[in-house]
Parts: structure tokens; sequence; C-alpha cells
């Protein structure tokens, strides 16, 4: 029987089916940060039990740590509780030997960007970790969901996952983007079209042209936001370009080892006639630079349109919330922050393409601050190699140290009450970047490009 990739990754991991209905999943590979772990290693000291096998689990600081100031390693943490986070999982790390890639180490950072960066994520694999934007690994032909912290305490001891199968999604993206339209204005364009619960039930499987042509990088930012469209989970066919990217990684297999997996990676992919329960197709070429208006990832609009007339009393509580009237258009918008980072635009490729507009100029003296935040200490290493970080300085840029920095606003980078900010992180909810600050999700060209004029344009007409 034809199966669609999401089956096959759940056949190949499946332990058994329970009477109620749930599935419990083998879990290849758990990733472990400082604020969903805590209570999950109380647990299991509480209940006398260890993990079932630790190397399986990977672990790395991101959400609470201070993104300056990190040569002073722990001591640069001023807020208590974010520093009591940070060595909590120290402790548990060395007492029940999890490998951790710590605050001092070099290859910390964003948990979703070290996993595939290190090779630590590998096609095939089922993937949890207490976040719910691991769906971001899915792009590697992988099974990726966030999980809830009595589900990590779960996993930690048993290796497996409670879990109810999903329906599967087709979202095919044929046609190729305009210049000046990344894979952040396509997820966020898909989010537009179906709404925040139009995948709610379902896995997505993308597919089509315009992600075919896309590198690993850019499939990350397309699957990392498939939570933001309702669904458990994102992925991506298994391919060349997967193959290339995975090679020669740190945790990669290697000599017959590789070849072995690699045969067996070959079929990670839907067969021909596999029946999707939902298929949303979207043409990229009619695709514009996405901006949020809203305090929903689904409150979207194309850079050339106006924000629209409420139809419902949500949209309403967000025009007021963000400051905004129907008919503005996004130029219209003073900017006060940029924020160029998060698990959906902080990899090397997204640094690139910001910098190749920022290069040569400054950043508009209306804006409070612009800061730059790279996924990794590898990403920012390899970008200070490539003179980014100088392209930015230059410009009137803050260049970070790794971390989530103001995506969630658990750590010092936040928003002043009332701040609009261009930010190419997944979320726009209230609050969430800072008390009453004001988020537009944006790609990191659109972030880049409103950073040298202090408001919103349509970055077509740079790069184009």
């Amino acid at each position: 029987m034809p199966r669609t990739l999401y089956d096959k990754l759940w056949d190949l991991h499946e332990v058994i089916q329970r009477e109620d209905g749930t599935y419990l999943l083998y879990i290849d590979r758990h990733l472990v940060h400082e604020v969903t772990s805590p209570q999950a290693f109380e647990g299991l000291r509480l209940s006398g039990r260890t993990t079932w096998r630790a190397s399986s689990n990977k672990a790395t600081p991101d959400h609470n740590i201070p993104t300056t100031d990190r040569e002073l390693g722990i001591d640069g943490i001023t807020d208590e509780v974010s520093r009591l986070q940070v060595t909590t999982l120290d402790d548990n790390c060395k007492e029940f030997g999890i490998e951790q890639f710590d605050i001092t180490d070099q290859r910390q950072g964003i948990v979703h960007v070290v996993g595939p960066e290190q090779g630590i994520t590998l096609p095939g694999m089922t993937i949890v970790c207490g976040d719910s934007h691991t769906s971001t690994h899915g792009a590697l032909g992988a099974l990726a969901m966030g999980i809830g912290t009595s589900e990590v305490e779960h996993v930690l001891a048993t290796q497996c996952l409670v879990a109810i199968k999903q329906k599967n999604m087709k979202v095919e993206i044929n046609g190729l983007p305009d210049k000046g339209v990344y894979a952040k204005d396509l997820t966020l364009g898909v989010i537009a079209k179906i709404g925040t619960a139009g995948a709610t039930g379902f896995a997505i499987e993308y597919s089509g042209e315009a992600i075919k042509s896309m590198s690993i990088e850019e499939r990350m930012t397309v699957c990392n936001m498939a939570i933001e469209a309702g669904a458990r989970a994102g992925m991506v066919a298994f391919d060349d370009v997967t193959l290339n990217y995975v090679k020669g990684k740190p945790y990669s297999p290697s000599g017959t080892d590789w070849d072995k997996a690699v045969s067996q990676w070959k079929d990670l992919r839907s067969d021909e006639s596999a029946h999707f329960d939902k298929v949303i197709e979207i043409d990229a070429s009619e695709l514009k630079p996405q901006i949020s208006w809203g305090t929903s990832p689904e409150m979207v609009i194309d850079i050339d349109s106006t924000i629209p007339e409420p139809k419902s009393s949500s949209e309403s509580r967000a025009l007021d919330y963000m400051g905004l009237k129907t008919g503005m258009r996004p130029q219209d918008i003073k900017l006060d922050q940029i924020f160029i980072g998060s698990c959906t635009n902080s990899r090397l490729e997204d640094l690139r393409v910001a910098a190749e507009i920022i290069k040569g100029n400054k950043i508009s003296k209306d804006l409070k601050r612009a800061i730059v935040v790279p996924g990794s200490g590898l990403v920012s290493k390899a970008a200070v190699k490539e003179g980014l970080d100088k392209i930015f300085i230059e410009a009137g840029f803050e260049w970070r140290a790794p971390g989530c920095s103001m995506c969630l606003g658990m750590n010092p980078d936040q928003l002043d009450e009332g701040d609009h900010c261009a930010s190419t992180s997944n979320r726009n909810f209230e609050g969430r970047q800072g008390y009453k600050g004001r988020t537009h999700l944006v790609s990191p060209a659109t972030a880049a490009a409103a950073a040298l004029e202090g408001h919103f344009v349509d970055v077509r007409e740079i790069v184009g």
C-alpha cells in the first residue's frame, strides 16, 4: 500500500498501538534545554529512575541566557531565575550523563540550530524536544515534534513517547518566488491562507518546485513555522540537498555506516500514489514579501497591501493592541527596534541575505536599537570569518552572542512598552517580546531593509 513520508516514519518507530487508540513511539533523538527540563529531571530523581539511553539526549541552554557579556559565562547571567535554570541544566546533565554544549562551549546555541548543524539531527529519525518549534528538524526528512515537560521525563526514562497519529496534509508550493521573496515569506503565506488552525490534527509534508529548489536552511525556516499553522509536525522528503547537507557533520555516520544510512534514507519520500487527507496548493511566483500586522501569525498582509478591516473581535483587539488602523500601509508603521535572529532565521544564510542589503549603509537614526543574534557559536564564527559582523556593526547594528534572545523575551533582550519591532522570529503574540511590545513578523531581508529606513519598505525594490 502506498504510504506518505509521515506514515513511513511513523511505521518505522511504532512500538505498539494501545487500547485507547494512542501509540507508543520509539524516539531516536531527544534535545534538551534549560526551561522545560528541570522538573523532568527532578521527576526521575524522585522516582529513582535514570535515563534509558543517555547518548540519545543532547543538551544546550538557549532561552534564558543573555546575548551580551558571554565571556563571563554563568557570571554574566544577572537574573536569578535564569541563572538557576542554566546551572540546574549543568548539574542535571552531569548527574545523568548527558552531553551538553554549555554556555562556554562554542557549539552552544539555539537547540533547533545546533541539532542540524552538528548532525545530531539526521534523516529518518524521530526527534523530540520540550519546545514547540521542534518541527524545524523535519526539514531533513525526520519526524520532529515538540513535547511538554511530563513527556520530557517520559522520554528520558523510557526512550518512548505516547502519541496520537495525525492525518496527512500536503502543502505543495510550485513555481519559484521572485527576488525579494524568501522562505519566511512562503511559510507566512501558507499560514495566511489556511489560518493558525488550518493544519490542526495534521502532519504537513511540504513539497513542490519551490521546496525542492530550497537549501536545507530555507526548508528549516518553512518547517519551523508548521506549528504556527496548527500542525503537529512539518517535514520535507529526503533528496540530494539533504544528503549533501548531512554528509561530514560531526555526529553523522561515516564509513560503512554512512553507506547503510544512505541506502535507508533514499526511501524517505512519499510514494507516488500515497493518500493525503488534505492538499493545499500555492503558487510561489504569486507570493510577495509578507508582514504580520496583528497578534497572530495568520494576521499577515503583502508588503504592498493595506491593513484590512477587522472581521472579528480578535482582529479588532489586535489592531488596538498594535496601535494600528485599517487602511494603513506597512510603510506607515514607524519602527523602534529590529531583531534578526531566532530558531526561524538565525542561520548563516539568513545573516548573509540581511548583510547584503545592509552593506555600505547606515540604519535609521529613528531606531532605538537593531540587533543581530546568530543561532549558534559556529554560525557566529563562520559569519565573522566572512566579515558579516563588521557589515552589521558598521551600519549600526549590535552583534550579539548566540541564544533565543528577543524571540520570546525570557532574557534581557526585550522590547519597551509600545515599541514596534521588525522581527525575524515566529510568533507575534501580545507581550511575547516584552510587555506590550508590538511584533511584526518578516524575513531577514525585509527586516534589514526596514532598518535602513526606520519603517517597512518593499525589499524587492532593493534586491530586484
